[in-house]
């Protein structure tokens, strides 16, 4: 069993003897993870009251390589066990990994977690032999060949390059620690002696990585972070694994909708979602049940989506925002259409809300109304609505149906399938479950008035219209439809 992932991990250790153990291992992925994994595997190899001289952990920089590997050969002072762990290990970096190591000093750095974004600029210097003069703002378009201008303003890298310097941070050399370590590895430690890994990012191409799974055992902490419905289900099942874990410590629970709109707040950044639970915690004291007032009373949302900030932003009406993360979301390479989509389905969004509120349904709505009267009061209307919405659509798809004639069976018969389908792109609400979304939907609506989201609607077919058939540039058009948008409201006023 050379490779088990970290769900494995307690069966892999349960009633196993010292003896038993691998004398390497390697802990690689999500970062929460592979450290719990590192806690669970060090409990089961040595004692708590033995670590203080039986455990040397060591940082994960390549300088420190030499010494781990050293450390490793040597006995413990105390018979038993002993464990050396190179933590948070840059091992594996490459300079193919190029790339990876810039976007991580940049989350580093939007989570202001500067220190830990050094550790990734520093690493990205060594694999490229550069100096802090290197990647001064006047050489680093020339000494880092990747696109940073997709990251925005990289005012952040003269912010990170100013604090390695302040604080003497060294940049790893360039040496093969990766041979040397395979080589220590094969030769194989002294009886009792254990080396652990852990690291972010593990190339099982490599030799180290083979190496490892020949000599001891890799566990697999990753986690998926693509949009398709198997990444998504993965990132969810951690997050509900954390979620028990974290509540059953303390004896409270939490329903699906408090959940769901939590992940919505948060997305799948693990960290944010176990710190924002212990919020939670604290906030409901001796109340056992975590409820969706609680989510929103208490969290801000941190979940990180372009798209939705770029929405967000223009439904809000606020110019500078939508800008910078259009600039953000064309920078990515994202299709202007695909950004013109994503404005032309929120505002729909809105002009739906504002079908409602106009339409007797909505004779309770008012923009002061609070959460909890929203989901008791309001949401059973806005379901009553769509309920009408959606008969009226078949109605329609039922007189078009009949005007099509005998000789056209075939399109008579695909219409019959679609009718089978609900019409949920124009509905307020797709679900009934997460109402926090809906609810924010319907206070971004107050600020446009009907007659200014129609006239929203031209402006797009004019920016269609353009992107599809003109030779202008997409950043200009999409630009002069978002001033319209969030200017529009100064001029009416």
């Amino acid at each position: 069993m050379p490779e088990i992932n970290y769900r494995e991990l307690s069966n892999y250790l349960k009633d196993r003897k010292a003896g038993d153990f691998a004398p390497v291992y390697l802990i690689y992925g999500q970062e929460l993870l592979y450290k719990d994994s590192l806690e669970a595997l060090l409990d089961a190899l040595i004692p708590a009251n033995k670590r203080s001289l039986n455990y040397e952990p060591v940082e994960g920089t390549n300088d420190n390589i030499k010494g781990a590997i050293e450390r490793s050969n040597t006995y413990s002072l105390l018979s038993g066990t002993k464990v050396v762990a190179i933590c948070d290990s840059k091992i594996f970096y490459s300079k193919q990994d190029q790339g990876r190591l810039l976007e991580k000093a940049k989350e580093a750095y939007d989570t202001e977690d500067i220190k830990k974004a050094a550790k990734y600029l520093v690493s990205l210097m060594g694999l490229l032999n550069l100096s802090y003069d290197d990647v001064s703002k006047a050489n680093r378009s020339k000494t880092i060949k990747l696109d940073i201008d997709r990251f925005g303003d990289d005012e952040w890298i003269d912010k990170i390059v100013k604090f390695c310097m302040e604080n003497s941070l060294p940049i790893p050399s360039e040496e093969d620690n990766a041979a040397l370590l395979q080589k220590a590895i094969e030769k194989g430690f002294p009886k009792g002696n254990h080396l652990i890994i852990t690291t972010d990012m593990a190339d099982k191409r490599r030799k180290l990585f083979k190496t490892i799974r020949e000599h001891g055992m890799i566990i697999d902490c990753s986690v998926p972070k693509g949009d398709r419905r198997a990444d998504r289900m993965a990132q969810e099942a951690v997050l509900s694994e954390r979620m028990s874990a974290i509540l059953d410590q303390v004896g409270k629970r939490m329903d699906k909708d408090a959940y769901m709109t939590l992940y919505e707040m948060t997305g799948f950044d693990l960290r944010t979602f176990s710190n924002n639970l212990q919020k939670l915690i604290s906030y409901v004291g001796d109340r056992k049940n975590i409820t969706v007032d609680d989510v929103v009373s208490v969290l801000n949302r941190t979940k990180k989506d372009p798209i939705y900030d770029l929405t967000n932003a223009v439904a809000e009406r606020d110019i500078e925002k939508s800008l910078f993360f259009l600039d953000t979301l064309l920078a990515d390479n994202l299709h202007p259409l695909q950004i013109l989509a994503a404005i032309t389905n929120q505002m729909r969004r809105l002009l739906l809300v504002k079908g409602f509120v106009e339409s007797p349904h909505g004779r309770e709505w008012h923009g002061g109304i609070q959460f909890h009267e929203f989901k008791n009061r309001i949401m059973p209307a806005i379901q009553a609505y769509d309920a009408d919405l959606l008969g009226q659509f078949e109605t329609w798809d039922q007189m078009l149906s009949k005007q099509t004639g005998k000789d056209n069976q075939r399109s008579k018969s695909k219409n019959a399938k679609k009718k089978s389908r609900p019409v949920t792109d124009l509905v307020i609400a797709k679900s009934s479950k997460n109402p926090y979304p809906v609810y924010q939907m319907f206070l971004k609506s107050e600020i446009f008035t009907t007659d200014e989201l129609i006239a929203v609607f031209e402006s797009l077919g004019q920016a269609d219209l353009h992107l599809k058939s003109t030779g202008k540039k997409p950043r200009l058009i999409l630009e002069k439809l978002i001033f319209f948008i969030c200017q529009h409201q100064n001029k009416v006023n």
